[in-house]
Formats: structure tokens, sequence, C-alpha cells
């Protein structure tokens, strides 16, 4: 397992991590810092979106907390090009794209279906159904290749696509059919595996027999288990998959081996199937606490700089928190907008069913 930083932040010096470890040395400790401040702020976000759903302004939220390092330093090793498709944890690869943290909960809040521009932020809308993604992400990334925009040797022309998904979501067909697809089509594809486990309540031990980077090697899929909680590692391991795809090399399959600190989702109760010991051993390797660590021990750290990301989290909190209380309940018949990217004769006919219907009503509205 790629590692480049010990929990307690010491930099590790396995030669086998070597070419790794060239392909974070540029990252200072400036870089180090905004790395830390990526994370911090996600955490601050992601506590604030588990407090508004306890309170009854979400209808569900799935925390990523534990999860910060694989997904920033993923998201930070991707260029403006490229495309991501994630499942519905990926806050911490949202942020990194320039997502309005807030707009993401517009769909947990049930006020539409996404809340922001995919193309823009070149991220796509969070997909729900468990794995069905990789298959959208590798017909993309089949169409990328098709445009002509892999192998160029242009930097800022050569494209590749990212998906993000979890343990639990290797047992379904889709994944495989996206490996099956993705390998004899040498699709520019990473397909970015967080391992944090437990899926929504089963550890890995009763969901498959050898870790999942070894699996991509049936496909012919090249694989690499990366320790999810260094932020330097998933970046570098994240890079080096990524300029293979973009140069015409393929898909390669990354599982970032971390642990989900919270509940699946906050309708779960992970005290059913995990003990507190085992989080207790795996809150020792917070991604966050780590890279204070390393700062701190090499003398990059600057505690007036942190004190400024702190007071910039508590006022991300408060922002979320207005902007959620203040979204606006959607008109019932919006549920047919943008169902379909043209009129659709069906959608159409549901419309006006519903229309009738609500006009049944003496007020005119539906119940």
């Amino acid at each position: 397992m790629v590692q480049l930083l010990t929990p307690t932040g010491e930099r590790t010096t396995d030669p086998r991590w070597e070419p790794y470890r060239e392909r974070a040395a540029h990252l200072d400790h400036g870089h180090v810092r905004d790395l830390w401040r990526d994370m911090v702020l996600v955490r601050a976000f992601d506590d604030e979106a588990t407090s508004l759903q306890r309170q009854g302004q979400l209808g569900l939220w799935a925390q990523c907390l534990g999860q910060e390092a694989a997904q920033v330093g993923s998201g930070r090793a991707l260029a403006p090009q490229d495309y991501v498709f994630p499942s519905y944890r990926e806050h911490g690869v949202a942020h990194t794209r320039g997502v309005d943290l807030a707009q993401i909960l517009r769909l947990f809040r049930g006020v539409d279906h996404g809340g922001w521009d995919g193309e823009a932020h070149r991220f796509h809308n969070y997909t729900l159904v468990i794995g069905s993604h990789t298959l959208h992400a590798t017909g993309y990334a089949m169409g990328v290749q098709r445009d002509g925009v892999v192998g160029t040797g242009d930097p800022t022309v050569d494209t590749a696509v990212v998906a993000y998904f979890g343990d639990g979501a290797t047992a379904q067909g889709d994944v495989n059919e996206a490996l099956v697809f993705a390998a004899v089509n040498q699709a520019p594809l990473v397909l970015f595996c967080q391992n944090n486990q437990f899926a929504i309540s089963e550890p890995n031990e009763r969901q498959f027999r050898v870790p999942v980077a070894r699996r991509g090697e049936g496909f012919g899929v090249p694989g690499v288990r990366v320790d999810g909680n260094d932020v330097l590692a998933s970046y570098a391991v994240t890079q080096e998959a990524l300029e293979r795809a973009r140069s015409g090399g393929g898909p390669s399959l990354v599982e970032a081996f971390t642990f989900r600190m919270g509940a699946h989702t906050t309708s779960d109760d992970p005290t059913r199937y995990r003990t507190r010991e085992l989080e207790q051993q795996w809150r020792e390797r917070d991604p966050i606490a780590r890279i204070e660590a390393m700062l701190r021990r090499e003398g990059g750290w600057d505690d007036a700089w942190a004190a400024q990301v702190v007071e910039e989290a508590a006022d991300l909190g408060a922002r979320v928190r207005e902007t959620v209380r203040s979204m606006p309940a959607p008109a019932p018949a919006s549920m047919f907008d943008h169902v379909y990217a043209t009129p659709h004769a069906a959608v159409e006919d549901d419309r006006a069913f519903f229309a009738e219907y609500e006009s049944g009503f003496a007020d005119g509205g539906a119940r």
C-alpha cells in the first residue's frame, strides 16, 4: 500500500514508493497547507450538513468524515479539462472542482436533482444508484477517446475521466461491466474506489477475498492500493493514473484504503456492525491531524494562518445554514421539468394528469 506519510506525520522512506514521492516533491509547505485548508473546510461543511439533517432541514445526508484526504488529494491531481463522475459522498472532490458546497444540499433537501452546472465544473451530478455511474463514466471516456483529445501530447488538451465509488459498489454488475468496456477499449478512465471498509454495513471480508486494487488484474486493468488517509500519497497515485489515461495508456483502478468515521448515512447506526475500539483506532489516523503533525514536525505550521482557516470554516458553516434554510420548496409540477433533454410525450401526459389531479382539491393544491 503506497504511503508517503505515516499516521504521525513522518515521511516514509520505502524505496518502492520513490516514483510517487517524486510526483509529490513539488508540493512545498505552502501547497500542503492548502491541502489542509481544503480538508478542514470540507469537514466543516460535512459537520454542518449532518447537523442540518438532524434538525430536519435535510431528508438524508451521506458524510465523508475521515475520507477527506482521498478526495482532496485525488481531486487536486485533476486537470481543468478532466471530467468527474461522483457517487453521492464526494464532497471533497466537489470542493476541488469549484462547486459551491452549499448547492450540494439542494439534492438532499429535495429542492432539485443537483444544484450545479456539471459542464462548467467538469463534475457530474451525484449518482445515488450504486455503481451505475461507472458505466456512464466509461462511455464518456470512450467518447473523449473518439473525440481525439487523448494522447495528443498537449497537456491542456489531453483529457481523463474519473469515476468515484465505494467498496460496496464493486459487488455490482455495473462496475464489473465498466472494467470490461474500459479495458478492451483502452478508455482514458480512472476508476477510484474509496474503500471505507464497511460499504453500508458489511466488512470487506464479507464483500471480497482480495484487495480491490487486485481485482482489476482479471480485466487487464492495472491497480494500485494507496493509504487513503494520506493526502500526499492520494495525490501522487491519482496523478500517475491520470497521466497514463491522458497519454493513451488506458484505464487504472485505484483503491484508496480509508475508513468511514461516521455513519453510512444519517439513517444508519454503525454501532450495530462495528466496535467503538475500531472507530477510535481510525480516529488516531485522522487525515487532517496527519498533515498538521507533518507541518509542525517540519516547521511549516503557522498558528495565525490556521486560526484564519478555522474562522473561514465557521463562516462556511454559517453560510450553509442560511442558504439551506432559505431554499424555497419547488412547485410540485416542477418534477416533470428536465427529465429529458427534449420534450417527451409520456412525461407531458404525466404532467397533464398531475395538473388535473391538483385541480381537484378545493384550494387547487395537491395533498
